[in-house]
């Protein structure tokens, strides 16, 4: 009796488990949108762009090290475009929404973009096959990088009611794309609530509001005045604070005309100074060569070299006293200033009620039609991979773990073997723990004005990891700059500089090998003139 209540109880829970497991697959299909694992090809699924200035030709290709498949950039220095319409237009008004994709750099990203775009729909008569980089899109969403930019865009295109016009919000602060190789996987969370919240590899990198005036740049609700056009500054506005004081003058004694330096009338010549003798003599050991002609070239002159009798003496030639300041020096007079008696600030046009202006409880978001890829890069090895668009962040959260942590549990344990073999003492390592770190630095908020110059450096040395330590002083003293600044304010600026530190000359034997080729050139160009025979002088006539 007791066995068969045990096994019925067995079934009973094997049957709930089963309930359990289909209604979350059931769940899971209803809330994906798109997915694409690029398992098969894309041809047929994605439409790639026929406009003449896309050249870039798409690849389905395995990522490095993987039998997992990806949509792969195949060419450097190339524009791409590619996209795939939904079945249906999907409502981004209704519900939370997730926006996930994974993108491999294989070969790093020196200047590119690797983001998508997601198009609303677009006008009668558009077929696929002409997206290009005018094709609206309601969100880009993704790394670029290029020059002083390095960043994970997310920019929502949001049309003003009153003029009807498109504009541009930039998500403020994004993160920075991550440096090395691996694939990364990045997410998108619009929440019914207006929040926004960014993801890389599963980690909030950063949250906003939509409607919030410091999260995006311009805000989605504009200014409720703005400056008048019409308006312009008066004639007699005085914006001067400070004047020359007109009762001032110049004292008797002021000579404008004394010099800044004098000769140093106690110096005395050093014992031993060599009145008679050059500071360069003929090459006693040159030779005319056999081939000159005087008439053709000119009266032959032996090369100069320095008069080895100087060497040893404290000077040669004509002694002159040395040069001192001049303490009679006052410089050009100026009248000292006062305060401007008709002083009226800084002028500034009046407000007026800004005819743009808009109220909204949540933003006015267009359906997204579908999803394409329009970038240009100087790189290859590209490999985007697992696109998905969801309304459960369950879902989400299932493919990052199934699809995405698998790969790059493989490359880091990889990049780890790689980095105790090019380095036994564990620097490469640290390195790349240092850079990380750093990379994360720059992330922060308060120091957003100082970003695109810490980024900046940190690549830099990157490129020379001999100079890491002295990287990191230079970061750290940037941070404690800003913290004195925000701490113990005060009424002058602080301008924290981010420089690259000066290499040792250790670090420069050990960062020679990284010079490029135009340094190595000079150099090469000095070594050459330095051992050049002396080179054929004339006489004037």
């Amino acid at each position: 009796m007791v066995q068969r209540m045990a096994v019925s109880l067995r079934f009973a829970l094997l049957l709930f488990a089963a309930f359990v497991s289909f209604q979350l697959i059931s769940a899971s299909d209803d809330a994906t949108i798109l997915y694409e694992s690029f398992d098969e090809s894309f041809e047929g699924r994605w439409i790639v762009s026929q406009k003449d200035e896309y050249k870039g030709v798409w690849k389905h290709s395995k990522s490095e090290g993987h039998e997992d498949y990806g949509l792969l950039v195949g060419e450097p220095a190339k524009k791409y475009a590619i996209v795939k319409e939904l079945d249906e237009p999907l409502s981004l008004k209704d519900g939370t929404v997730v926006l996930q994709y994974e993108v491999r750099l294989q070969n790093g990203l020196e200047c590119g973009g690797a983001y998508l775009k997601y198009l609303r729909p677009q006008e009668a008569g558009w077929v696929s096959k002409e997206f290009d980089n005018e094709s609206p899109y309601m969100i880009m969403f993704g790394p670029d990088k290029c020059g002083a930019t390095n960043k994970v865009h997310f920019i929502l295109k949001h049309k003003n009611p009153k003029s009807g016009e498109y504009i541009e919000h930039h998500l403020k602060n994004p993160p920075s794309v991550p440096s090395d190789k691996l694939t990364h996987v990045y997410t998108a969370i619009l929440k019914p609530d207006n929040e926004l919240r960014i993801l890389i590899d599963g980690e909030e990198k950063q949250k906003a509001n939509f409607l919030a005036a410091d999260d995006f740049q311009p805000p989605l609700i504009p200014e409720k005045t703005i400056p008048d056009p019409d308006d312009k500054k008066p004639e007699d506005w005085d914006e001067r604070a400070k004047i020359p004081d007109p009762d001032a003058v110049k004292p008797d004694d002021w000579d404008e005309d004394a010099p800044m330096e004098i000769e140093d009338e106690d110096a005395v010549k050093p014992e031993g100074w060599l009145d008679d003798e050059p500071e360069e003599i003929d090459d006693p050991e040159a030779t005319k060569p056999e081939d000159w002609d005087d008439e053709e070239d000119g009266e032959w002159e032996a090369p100069k070299i320095d008069n080895p009798k100087c060497e040893a003496a404290p000077g040669c030639g004509e002694w002159k006293r040395p040069m001192k300041r001049n303490p009679a020096y006052k410089g050009k007079w100026h009248a000292p200033l006062i305060d401007n008696p008709n002083y009226k600030g800084i002028w500034k046009p009046q407000q007026i009620p800004n005819p743009n202006y808009f109220e909204l409880d949540k933003p006015d978001f267009e359906p997204i039609a579908a999803v394409g890829i329009e970038i240009w890069t100087m790189q290859d090895g590209i490999l985007f991979d697992n696109i998905l668009i969801s309304k459960d962040e369950k879902v989400a959260e299932s493919y990052r773990a199934s699809a995405w942590k698998p790969k790059f549990d493989v490359e880091k344990e990889k990049l780890k073997a790689e980095e105790a073999a090019a380095g036994s003492d564990g620097l490469a390592g640290f390195q790349k723990k240092v850079f990380d770190l750093l990379y994360k630095v720059a992330d922060i908020p308060f120091l957003d004005a100082y970003k695109l110059k810490i980024i900046d450096v940190i690549e830099k040395g990157e490129k020379q990891p001999n100079l890491t330590i002295g990287i990191l002083v230079s970061v750290v003293a940037v941070i404690i700059t800003v913290l004195f600044k925000i701490i113990f304010g005060g009424k002058k600026h602080v301008q924290a500089k981010v420089e690259p530190p000066k290499e040792t000359e250790a670090a420069e034997s050990s960062s020679s090998k990284q010079e490029d080729s135009g340094e190595k050139e000079e150099e090469t160009e000095k070594e050459e003139t330095a051992g050049a025979p002396a080179r054929r002088r004339r006489r004037d006539n």
